[in-house]
């Protein structure tokens, strides 16, 4: 029998019995749509989450003071010799190889006065260098100056949240506000950052690293970080930051942390993420294969005699297995096909009706879903097919 011959008996089967087909179809139909809706969520969120750890730059190396793997315990009677990092570390790193800057940091929370009113917010310790290393900008007046250990002045640069909140339309610089305890003077206001993870950057202040240090009455750094050349391997800079600190402090009794790293540990696991919500969705798929399974047995037993004409006619045992496997293959086809188009479209109607909610579909994973539906309409016709391929001519002539 012809291809086209087979696959024309095959669609003449389905189209015989449509309401049956078309329940089928949409089994195979859901199975597909949930596949693709699902993993276009988990890869939004995936590319949601990279694009936010990503708007600082990629070529920066965070050090954080204390060793995260250590082994064994200090003799006991005698003292740690562990040092806490300090802005002269800080400013060391700027000498190395390939790094193009580097800012000491020191965070806390403190209610911020000026203008009459006070607000609760985040302030951040850094140097001149901030600006550099996060790929941030100043809309107004300046960032902190460059200045020598020892010699911070009292200044501070408001985000734009903050600015808003204290002055309004009003222009601060110039203008003086206490933050705790101490007294500082306005000489900027950063351009708008928006949200980090839910952090709204925009909602703070920036004050000297050694003024922040005095204001939270800490004797280290909580971090440096260090932003080194494009193209440059990441593991070099780290090598040498890491003998650069060994040399100072005497031993390794710090954290090095590349954001290449960082974010190679945070896509592997967005990745598991986005398979398993397609998996979750492949169950039902699963469920469409075992509508597929269902209908074909119901059509060998309702076609016996019609098999068995065909036999009698001639048609070898591959023939009739070539025809009703065609007959599941094209049923899962064509759901998988109408499921395609039905993920596809709402996913983009998620995607207009919530802005807020990252959707992204991942083409492999939907030709991927796509192709799945065909090898499950082979798997779940392979029974039937060789049930029906293997029926005694004469019983089944005698099935009406």
């Amino acid at each position: 029998m012809l291809l086209t011959d087979s696959s024309r008996f095959a669609l003449q089967a389905i189209t015989s019995h449509r309401m049956r087909s078309f329940l089928t179809l949409l089994g195979i139909a859901v199975g597909i749509a949930a596949v693709i809706l699902l993993t276009s969520i988990g890869e939004g969120v995936h590319r949601f989450v990279l694009a936010e750890f990503t708007q600082f730059g990629t070529s920066v190396i965070g050090i954080a003071p204390g060793k995260v793997k250590t082994g064994g315990q200090p003799p006991s009677g005698i003292p740690t010799t562990a040092r806490l990092l300090t802005i002269e570390d800080a400013m060391s790193l700027r000498t190395l190889p390939h790094v193009t800057g580097s800012t000491p940091t020191v965070w806390g929370n403190s209610e911020v006065q000026g203008n009459g009113r006070l607000r609760r917010t985040t302030v951040y310790g850094v140097d001149a260098d901030f600006t550099r290393v996060f790929s941030s900008a100043v809309r107004i007046g300046s960032f902190l100056p460059r200045e020598g250990a020892g010699s911070s002045r009292a200044l501070v640069v408001l985000g734009a949240k903050l600015r808003k909140e204290l002055f309004g339309t009003v222009n601060p610089l110039g203008a003086r506000v206490r933050i705790g305890g101490l007294h500082f003077r306005v000489i900027g206001v950063m351009a708008p950052k928006g949200q980090f993870l839910g952090i709204d950057l925009d909602d703070t202040a920036f004050i000297p690293a050694e003024r922040a240090l005095e204001l939270y009455n800490r004797a280290g750094l909580m971090e440096i970080h260090v932003l080194y050349q494009e193209g440059v391997p990441s593991a070099t800079v780290a090598a040498a930051i890491r003998e650069r600190l060994k040399l100072r402090h005497g031993h390794e009794d710090f954290t090095i942390t590349t954001q290449e790293d960082m974010l190679k540990t945070l896509s592997n696991i967005l990745n598991i993420l986005t398979m398993a919500v397609g998996a979750l969705g492949g169950i039902s798929l699963l469920v469409g294969g075992v509508g597929i399974v269902t209908i074909m047995t119901i059509s060998v037993t309702e076609r016996t005699s019609e098999i068995g004409l065909l036999v009698a006619l001639g048609a070898r045992q591959h023939t009739i297995l070539n025809l009703f496997l065609s007959e599941s293959i094209i049923l899962a086809a064509l759901g998988g096909l109408f499921g395609l188009l039905l993920g596809i479209g709402l996913a983009q109607l998620m995607r207009l009706a919530l802005p807020s909610l990252p959707v992204h579909t991942p083409w492999s994973f939907a030709l991927g879903a796509l192709a799945m539906s065909a090898g499950i309409g082979l798997l779940a016709g392979v029974l039937p097919a060789i049930s029906a391929s293997r029926l005694d001519p004469i019983e089944a002539l005698r099935a009406e």
